[in-house]
């Protein structure tokens, strides 16, 4: 059998071509690297910023809703949506109610319980930043807040009445105690304004929401659960009253 030679012959590839097609592929690899590159530092962040955002959303509303149970625990039910004076005029949020129990007793410490929120009294304790109040995606004030309860006739919060979890007929995982707000809804969080049904069940903007396509929602059970834009209304109004009954759909 004859040798072919290194030099020719279909089935030799020449030392030259070698060196060429690597010479080649290795400039082929530093460009391909080098988009990878530039894709990383345009896109990575903002993926890496939303889904961080998302957790530190769901966290804050898991916190509000460990101190919302242990408030039921030490006083036998969950807060007021808010305290009255004796005129019936709102004086404190359950925001403020539940801050022993996420170790701002400090904070709590500095409020004069018996005077309304916004009175000069209360004006320290008004400026402090409560750092669980704050959604990470919203570009507010650091003293604003997007997360308030849902209040209506049936609601589980209720203006200056407890309600205990054994009321909750419907299932505590199928009743909402808080939401997120869209980010034109935002408060004060020193403030007793919440949520009223109109703003649960009315169709809310992108441009508003903090979460592409929905918002997260605390629970009576202390769950978080993402609920779409796009939820049927009837729906959301069984999701707001403790013991009214309905049917839940999926959301």
């Amino acid at each position: 059998m004859s040798r072919r030679s290194s030099s020719g012959g279909c089935g030799v590839i020449s030392r030259t071509a070698i060196i060429r097609r690597r010479g080649f592929t290795l400039v082929e690899f530093l460009v391909v690297l080098g988009i990878i590159a530039i894709l990383a530092v345009l896109i990575l962040p903002e993926m890496y910023c939303g889904n961080g955002h998302r957790t530190m959303c769901r966290n804050n509303l898991k916190q509000i809703g460990l101190a919302m149970h242990i408030y039921h625990d030490v006083y036998g039910s969950f807060p007021p949506a808010y305290t009255v004076d004796a005129d019936g005029k709102p004086l404190h949020s359950w925001r403020t109610l539940i801050l022993p129990y996420m170790d701002h007793q400090t904070v709590y410490d500095k409020i004069d319980l018996s005077k309304p929120w916004d009175d000069p009294a209360n004006a320290e304790a008004r400026g402090t930043v409560v750092p669980v109040y704050i959604c990470p995606s919203t570009e507010l004030e650091p003293t604003q807040t997007v997360y308030l309860a849902v209040v209506t006739p049936d609601s589980c919060l209720r203006p200056n009445e407890p309600r205990t979890i054994s009321e909750i007929t419907d299932g505590t995982s199928n009743t909402i105690l808080v939401m997120e707000a869209p980010m034109n809804a935002a408060v004060p969080w020193m403030a007793p304004w919440d949520a009223d049904a109109r703003l649960m069940l009315s169709p809310k903007s992108e441009d508003d929401l903090h979460h592409t396509g929905g918002s997260y929602h605390l629970f009576a059970d202390g769950s978080v659960q993402f609920i779409s834009s796009d939820t049927e209304t009837a729906t959301l109004r069984s999701l707001t009253t403790p013991a009214g009954g309905e049917e839940v759909g999926e959301w």
